[in-house]
C-alpha cells in the first residue's frame, strides 16, 4: 500500500467518527458509529477467556470492520434498513475493500464475505455483540430518547444472534433484565 493510499483510506474511515447512530449516549449525545464499532470490539476483547474455540483476533478485526461502508452510506437503524439498503452498503464495503493493495485486500474481503455469510463460530459471536452492544447503549440512553417501538425492540433485538454461545446468551438476557427495570422505572 503507497502512504497516499494509507491516508486515503484512513480519510473515508473518519466519517465514522462523524456518522451518527439512532442511539445516543448517556448523556444524550448521538453516538457516532465509530464509537459503537470501537465498544463492540472492546466487548469482544473482555469475552476472549470466557468464551472457548473462537479465535478472537478474528472476532476483533470483525468488530472492527463491521461497519466501514456507513463511513460512505450512513447509519440506518435496523427498523427502517431495508435489503437494498444492506446490500448497498456491503457493496460500498468490496469498493473500499478494492482500494487496498494485495495480499491486504483478498485478506480483508474473505474477512467480510466471512462476517457476511454468518457460517463460522467467530462471525456468529461478532454478530452477536454488534447487536447486544445497541441493546446495552439503549439501556445507557435516556428512555426520553427511545421511540415507542423500541420498548419491545429492546428485548428481543439480537435473541436469535445471542445463541451463538452460552456467555453471550446470558449477558444478553441480563441486558434484557436491564431494559424491562429501565422501563419499569420510566427513566
Amino acid at each position: 500500500m503507497t502512504d497516499r493510499a494509507f491516508i486515503d483510506f484512513l480519510h473515508i474511515a473518519e466519517h465514522l467518527k462523524d456518522n451518527t447512530r439512532h442511539s445516543v449516549t448517556s448523556q444524550g449525545r448521538p453516538e457516532s458509529v465509530a464509537e459503537h464499532s470501537w465498544r463492540v470490539s472492546l466487548m469482544a476483547m473482555l469475552l476472549e477467556d470466557e468464551i472457548a474455540d473462537a479465535d478472537f483476533n478474528k472476532i476483533i478485526r470483525m468488530c472492527i470492520l463491521h461497519d466501514l461502508g456507513e463511513a460512505i452510506t450512513g447509519d440506518i437503524p435496523s427498523f427502517l434498513k431495508t435489503a437494498a439498503d444492506s446490500a448497498h452498503e456491503d457493496e460500498v464495503v468490496f469498493q473500499l475493500l478494492d482500494t487496498l493493495s494485495e495480499p491486504q485486500r483478498s485478506k480483508w474481503r474473505a474477512l467480510f464475505e466471512e462476517m457476511l455469510a454468518l457460517e463460522t463460530r467467530e462471525a456468529k459471536i461478532y454478530k452477536a455483540l454488534d447487536k447486544l452492544e445497541a441493546v446495552i447503549q439503549h439501556n445507557e440512553a435516556p428512555l426520553s430518547s427511545w421511540l415507542p417501538l423500541e420498548y419491545e425492540l429492546n428485548q428481543t433485538y439480537g435473541g436469535k444472534e445471542a445463541e451463538a454461545d452460552p456467555k453471550l446468551k446470558s449477558l444478553r438476557a441480563l441486558a434484557v433484565a436491564d431494559t424491562r427495570e429501565k422501563i419499569q422505572k420510566g427513566e
